[in-house]
């Protein structure tokens, strides 16, 4: 399943930064971020739930970039 999700970043660092955090949490297959569009493309992985799997992602995206938001 894919969703997407909108994010509130103020930089292109922390935006990759960002994504390379999602794309290391359990439960994601993939992620991508889009610093101009301030989107975050999620696929998770068969049988997970999204979100539950998100609020996983939001805490390690907060761990490489404090003030970040991404709105579930």
């Amino acid at each position: 399943m894919k969703k997407t999700y909108k994010i509130d970043v103020d930089c292109a660092n922390c935006a990759n930064l960002m994504e390379e955090a999602a794309r290391k949490t359990p439960g994601v297959k993939s992620a991508t971020v889009n610093f101009m569009t301030l989107k975050m493309n999620v696929e998770f992985e068969e049988g997970q739930e999204p979100k539950a799997v998100m609020q996983e992602v939001l805490k390690a995206c907060r761990k490489v970039e404090p003030d970040c938001e991404i709105f579930l």
